[in-house]
């Protein structure tokens, strides 16, 4: 039987309201027992708009409740001082992503972490989102074999590098990067702050990268910040195996040497051509078999906020078992690729990847 997974928030911004909304459309699994906002304007804002207590300070919260786990939301400048203020409080720490802004933070954050025993996780939601998690379905059931090569141009940076990394089934192995930018014009579109006014010519920046695994394994990187509002600008997946490959939303593979199946990827919704169950995603069918069950439903929310919330479930279990979903260790590894892809785009030259010290830990 599901419980209600009791958790406080620290940060006031854009993301902390994909958190309250979660809460606020999931009331019987979920509940936001405060947010710490400085901005005394944002907490108002908050305790307005989600009916959730706001305090000013983390200690002022903890004089009142006692969350199973603390969501940290804030800068990526700010997020290591609080995670080790958690850590040392003993309380464990769900961390937007990245949890440091750069190579130096993320090796220090590690190492204080790791001495504080603390327990942290991050919230990487893009591989729990459902089309993402069915592929992931479809790679564990062998059906397209070993997979040597990712193209990913879905989300940018760190995200599109924890995607890669998951479906090549890579660790901490290195890689030798090259990347370039291009630009291009573009009719504006959508942003945060709604559709556009009125037609304008904007510059579109695209990020391409490749990464040369030790195992014979390649990865793509290709994005443009664009993508995540625009009409225009389409997500791209490809994935090959050694029996078969996924192309968006289509599976092909290998039943015999002689046997080639097509299998599309079916989304399935309630609420659609008449239906009356309400208005939620079911999940997502490849052939006969469901390779995506919405473990939100029948909660009314989009793909990345069940995404999200399907961390706070994980970050339920991790605190009551121990199991991790995303460790600190993976999210500096993705973000550290990142930074690479960025070092290898400006210089326009090869880098090669090193062990970092939190792998030697993982």
């Amino acid at each position: 039987m599901n419980h209600t997974i009791k958790f406080a928030i620290i940060g006031g911004g854009w993301r902390t309201h994909f958190y309250l909304h979660i809460a606020k459309a999931s009331p019987e699994r979920f509940e936001v027992v405060g947010a710490v906002v400085r901005d005394e304007e944002k907490r108002r804002d908050l305790e307005k708009s989600y009916g959730v207590k706001g305090y000013a300070t983390l200690e002022e919260l903890l004089r009142s409740e006692t969350p199973s786990f603390v969501v940290v939301s804030v800068s990526w400048a700010s997020c290591p001082d609080i995670l080790k203020q958690l850590a040392e409080l003993g309380i464990p720490a769900l961390s937007e992503t990245p949890p440091a802004p750069d190579l130096e933070a993320l090796i220090d954050l590690n190492s204080t972490l790791h001495r504080l025993d603390a327990r942290v996780q991050v919230a990487e939601q893009y591989p729990f989102q459902p089309l993402h998690a069915a592929r992931q379905a479809c790679i564990d059931s062998g059906r397209i074999g070993r997979v040597s090569q990712v193209q990913v141009s879905v989300a940018h940076g760190y995200h599109g590098i924890a995607l890669m990394r998951r479906w090549l089934g890579i660790g901490y192995e290195p890689a030798v990067i090259r990347a370039f930018t291009f630009e291009s014009p573009l009719i504006a579109g959508p942003s945060r702050a709604g559709a556009p006014a009125s037609e304008q010519l904007t510059v579109s920046k695209q990020t391409f990268a490749s990464l040369q695994f030790a195992g014979g394994q390649l990865g793509m990187f290709d994005f443009t910040g664009d993508q995540y509002f625009s009409w225009i600008r389409s997500p791209r997946v490809l994935i090959r195996g050694e029996r078969g490959e996924i192309v968006n939303e289509t599976m092909t593979y290998l039943l015999d040497y002689l046997t080639p199946i097509e299998t599309p990827l079916i989304r399935k919704d309630a609420g659609e051509n008449g239906n009356l169950e309400g208005y939620y995603h079911k999940g997502i069918l490849a052939g006969d078999q469901w390779v995506y069950r919405n473990p939100l439903a029948p909660a009314r929310l989009t793909d990345d906020e069940i995404a999200v919330a399907t961390c706070l479930l994980k970050m339920d279990e991790y605190v009551r078992t121990g199991k991790s979903f995303y460790s600190v260790a993976e999210a500096s590894q993705d973000h550290y690729f990142h930074l690479l892809i960025q070092q290898a785009a400006a210089s326009g030259e090869t880098v090669t990847s090193v062990k970092q010290p939190w792998a030697e830990k993982a």
